[in-house]
């Protein structure tokens, strides 16, 4: 109708004047009535997301499913209204040029994550419904009213954490898959990245709503260690200790969407960055820093993950890590009496231990086993041994034809 208007009315009369007038009025109007159907579709999918939660309470089964069934209808007609607006609001204001920095970053955000549509289908469905969930959060937030804000919070809550979940589960599945080491590598920093975005944004709701809930109480430490790597720049050693700490996060959080053999898998990543962060930092500073951080890692997953893991691929590495147990109880013996012995002793049976570990490829790992070593001859549990030799006898000159 727009269009047809400037076409038919192409003298400067004041039809014409009247016409652009109206063109430039009738962008907001619509945004305006676009706003005001997400609002109806909001209010829907709130009444009928409350009916499904109270269905729950009840032992009516055909009651539950069906009342599940409204929610996601309406909860379905509800996003499309969301995107509705991008489309006929931000696209439009990026195309005039009149889009501010944020409203740009949302266009070209929500264009990167609709390209994943055609190569990661399932990675697109979760990652979309949280954008257009984020964005009408906002306005929520915005709009000042109490109690559309503590109702929406309720479903937004509920609907981002089966998001976050399933992402999860995703990811965890990709890992099984036969892929090459780049891009097993992505899916490690997809895996984090979710994490986090889950404890920076969804965990303080959570645990703003549930005060009392016992997990949340186990988690507060960990959680306020986390917050410390929210603020400033991160190098790479800060980097790997935030997914530490995400990792001892997502054990009580995601026991089942991150299963353990996942979060193993992920442990392992992190050791092996640390490695490689150690014998590649030649300050020795931050190398004493980053070799602190693996010795922590080791600890985390020998003693929190590995000590809880129940099945094993292989008895034999069942068997070790009895062993390893084992000695470390026995170590742990003198913490109260002696802490600085029982710091060393921890030390030189971590070291001992990943040397045997990392034996298994000598060639790919000697930079690192070398540096455990070194750090044994400090700690006395080794001798060190002179490079070099004589040799005794004479050289004798081959003369060899060509």
């Amino acid at each position: 109708m727009e269009e047809r208007s400037l076409r038919v009315y192409q003298e400067k009369t004041f039809f014409s004047k009247l016409t652009q007038t109206i063109t430039k009025l009738l962008t907001p109007t619509k945004i305006g009535i676009n706003g005001m159907l997400i609002s109806i579709k909001r209010n829907n999918a709130i009444k009928y997301y409350e009916a499904y939660i109270n269905s729950e309470n009840t032992n009516d089964q055909l009651k539950q499913e069906n009342a599940n069934k409204k929610f996601e209808d309406v909860y379905a007609l509800y996003l499309e209204s969301i995107d509705k607006y991008i489309l006929d609001s931000i696209y439009k204001k990026v195309k005039n040029d009149t889009a501010s920095e944020f409203e740009k970053n949302a266009l070209a955000q929500y264009y990167s994550i609709v390209h994943l549509k055609e190569t990661e289908y399932i990675e697109y469905k979760y990652k979309k419904q949280m954008y257009l969930l984020n964005i009408d959060y906002e306005t929520v937030e915005n709009s000042n009213k109490a109690q559309l804000i503590e109702k929406y919070k309720n479903l937004y809550i509920k609907q981002m954490e089966g998001l976050y979940k399933g992402l999860l589960k995703h990811y965890s599945i990709k890992l099984a898959d036969n892929l090459t080491h780049g891009a097993k590598d992505e899916v490690y920093n997809k895996i984090f990245s979710t994490l986090e975005g889950y404890i920076e944004n969804i965990l303080p709701l959570k645990m703003k709503q549930d005060p009392d809930n016992a997990t949340y109480q186990n988690i507060l430490e960990e959680y306020q260690n986390f917050e410390k790597f929210t603020v400033g720049k991160l190098d790479q050693n800060d980097n790997i200790e935030k997914n530490m700490v995400l990792l001892a996060l997502s054990r009580k959080l995601f026991t089942h969407s991150l299963p353990l053999i996942v979060a193993e898998q992920c442990y392992e990543k992190l050791l092996q960055d640390t490695r490689s962060l150690i014998v590649d930092t030649k300050i020795a500073r931050k190398q004493e820093k980053a070799y602190s951080l693996l010795l922590t890692l080791i600890e985390e997953y020998h003693v929190k993950l590995l000590s809880t893991k129940i099945y094993w691929d292989k008895a034999s590495n069942r068997e070790e890590y009895k062993t390893f147990w084992k000695e470390y109880q026995e170590v742990s013996k003198c913490k109260d009496t002696n802490y600085i012995e029982y710091i060393k002793q921890k030390q030189i049976l971590f070291l001992k231990n990943e040397i045997k570990v990392l034996r298994k490829d000598a060639n790919k790992n000697y930079k690192i086993i070398q540096f455990y070593r070194n750090k044994l001859v400090e700690l006395g549990a080794m001798k060190a041994l002179k490079n070099n030799y004589q040799s005794v006898g004479k050289y004798i000159k081959i003369k060899v034809k060509v």
